[in-house]
């Protein structure tokens, strides 16, 4: 049966300087925004969520998935470096894939979402691939929201972003930084599709952010 189908992506940094507190705090939130999800007739029969990890290399931890079929969740392991190329160009790969196969199937799939979670600097050149990935020439080009977090640079924060980049303020732990991050994912997919159920018109509606506790907002650059 045909099914409108809203996407969402986590992408999360495993370098190691997320390491203890905050990818301790992700993965002890992962659990409870699935279980959430899924007990939700609704927004599971709606609501897809995959998860990418990234460090020297990247890794889809797991595949896009309607969570009431879903028994395990992965967990974050730091690894090394903070390799953002790496990050965008699976992201791209799988995003073609998932979004092609869901319309094989039948589905209305809407565009992605995309919360990207990093703690640091790059430690190398990923415009390009970001920009693959954005490209209005990409069919399936997703919306990023982007927050950082520890020794993030916020111009760089503000160039991954399509949407809206969020730096946690000073006085937020880290681990307390991951917890709001993990909150706002799941409101942002469960708001979606409560939402979308009940629009009149019949079209999907994504609900995201304009302010997180705890984080700023970060102004664009002007050109």
């Amino acid at each position: 049966m045909s099914e409108q189908v809203l996407p969402f992506y986590l992408v999360c940094d495993e370098s190691g300087s997320m390491s203890g507190p905050p990818l301790d705090a992700i993965n002890q939130e992962l659990p409870v925004i699935c279980r959430e999800i899924a007990s939700n007739p609704v927004v599971a029969d709606r609501a897809r969520l995959g998860i990418v990890g990234f460090s020297d290399t990247a890794e889809v931890l797991f595949p896009l998935a309607d969570l009431n079929q879903v028994r395990s969740v992965p967990q974050f392991t730091p690894r090394s470096s903070t390799n953002y190329a790496a990050a965008f160009d699976l992201l791209k790969q799988t995003i073609e894939q998932d979004i092609s196969e869901l319309k094989r199937a039948g589905h209305v799939a809407y565009r992605p979402v995309v919360f990207f979670l990093t703690d640091g600097l790059p430690t190398s050149e990923w415009e390009e691939e970001h920009k693959n990935l954005v490209s209005p020439y990409f069919r399936f080009h997703p919306m990023i929201l982007a927050f950082g977090f520890g020794d993030v640079d916020p111009a760089t924060l503000r160039k991954v972003a399509t949407f809206k980049a969020f730096i946690a303020n000073s006085e937020m732990s880290p681990a307390q930084a991951l917890r709001e991050f993990a909150r706002q994912l799941l409101n942002s997919v469960v708001n979606s599709a409560m939402t979308s159920s009940t629009d009149p018109s019949g079209t999907a509606q994504i609900v995201v952010p304009n302010q997180v506790p705890g984080y700023t907002v970060l102004a664009p650059d002007p050109l």
